[in-house]
């Protein structure tokens, strides 16, 4: 019996655990693709040779005004790697400091404070741009541009409306009901109202929505349809970026927030998607540390991407410190009322509601296998959360999935659950 040695990111540090190496199916990692190793020239190349779109010395012009979308800190962007380089771009074409602000897309997560936003840009240019939150509980502080076809009412941020350009910035990976993030996420949900982000979210429960899927995802085709109403008539430029495990920069895309986008949603499905022989008995899944499981709420997407791997009624394990908790009272309030997935499901059918469809979320991966958690979270916030346990270790978490699948399991690894989708040969 040979063992082998894991150590998995979780939280600011590592888990260590051993496993049977005979037990391991494969361990899901992505294709080598070597990083960019020059990001401001990586920047400037993708500004200047950009797709669907004019280079942006032929869009900016001296005197312009801009507002840039930024990620919260519940995303990975590295955006103090290229914020630099954009604002000493837009310098250069005749764009002032004074001219220029950063939104930053909270959709319907908290607040950042002025330490997280500095964290987020850097300081150079946290001490150069006025930054802001996109709070969608201000009502007052977005305008309408009509309904979308399927009834969401499109309201906008104010701070983007009334510049010469709008340049959204973000990275992408795969998302679990509208397709990929990025792109047109940066403006809705990121710098939408509640109720925008609301009903453009209820399309979550549409079974035609769904990880990787544009063409016919009610989510997606939403949100674009929206975004098109607010963009008639308005200067904007994509800047998104993908990034590998180690968060280091592998291509940049720019250009048309549509066109830019397709072309790096393909990129994504070639690095992050990842055959395996089949659907195992337990997978073990580390998010990939902080931010990533920094909350319950985050920590989903990995659920997801581990649900893709695991056989019906077999046991997947989460690695997930979840340093702030579930990251939303609703989502707990919700699972503890109502203790089911199907009492979840009708209710959110009912009135779908932000924050509860995170419990519909998690909650509905759990009737095809158990999850356990290796995690910080309260052992009773995790029942009440409908997990099967939270643990402190592996090993712990392994003893007990073997009540359900035996002993003579197999195991699929994902050390970057977050990222890497399985796809069953």
């Amino acid at each position: 019996m040979t063992m082998k040695n894991y150590s998995y990111h979780y939280g600011r540090g590592h888990k260590d655990f051993s496993l049977e190496e005979s037990k391991v199916l494969k361990e899901v990692v992505m294709p080598a693709v070597p990083p960019m190793e020059d990001i401001k020239a990586g920047v400037l190349e993708a500004i200047y040779n950009p797709i669907g779109s004019a280079p942006i010395n032929e869009i900016v012009k001296p005197g312009d005004t801009i507002a840039f979308i930024c990620n919260d800190p519940t995303r990975v962007a590295n955006s103090y790697d290229f914020m630099p380089v954009l604002v000493n771009e837009m310098n250069a074409l005749g764009v002032k400091d004074e001219d220029m602000h950063i939104v930053f897309a909270l959709g319907s997560h908290r607040l950042m404070d002025e330490k997280e936003m500095i964290e987020a840009v850097g300081a150079e240019v946290a001490g150069r741009l006025e930054m802001f939150n996109s709070d969608a509980k201000k009502p007052e502080d977005f305008d309408y541009f009509g309904d979308t076809s399927r009834g969401t009412p499109v309201w906008i941020n104010k701070l983007l409306n009334h510049v010469d350009h709008v340049i959204f910035t973000g990275t992408i990976v795969h998302h679990y009901f509208s397709g990929y993030g990025g792109g047109r996420k940066a403006v809705l949900p990121g710098c939408s109202a509640l109720e925008t982000i609301r009903v453009n979210h209820s399309f979550m429960m549409d079974p035609a929505a769904g990880l990787g899927k544009t063409i016919g995802n009610p989510v997606y085709e939403d949100q674009m349809e929206g975004i098109a109403l607010w963009a008639e008539g308005r200067s904007t430029f994509l800047f998104n970026a993908i990034l590998d495990a180690d968060h280091r920069f592998l291509k940049m895309f720019a250009g048309d927030y549509v066109e830019a986008h397709i072309e790096a949603c393909k990129f994504v499905d070639y690095v992050y998607g990842v055959e395996v022989p089949k659907a195992a008995d337990v997978v073990i899944a580390s998010c990939g540390g902080y931010p990533k499981d920094i909350n319950v709420y985050q920590m989903q997407k990995t659920m997801d991407n581990a649900w893709c791997a695991v056989r019906e009624g077999g046991v997947v394990i989460i690695l997930a410190e979840c340093e702030e908790g579930s990251g939303s009272a609703v989502l707990e309030e919700t699972c503890k009322r109502l203790g089911t997935a199907a009492a979840i499901k009708a209710e959110l059918e009912e009135h779908f509601a932000i924050g509860a469809n995170k419990a519909f979320a998690v909650t509905r991966l759990m009737e095809k296998a158990k999850f356990i958690l290796v995690s910080a979270v309260d052992k009773e916030l995790a029942k009440n959360l409908l997990f099967e346990a939270s643990v402190d270790t592996v090993e712990e978490a392994l003893k007990i999935a073997e009540q359900t699948v035996g002993a003579d399991y197999n195991v699929i690894l994902m050390p970057n659950g977050s990222l890497t989708v399985p796809i069953v040969k």
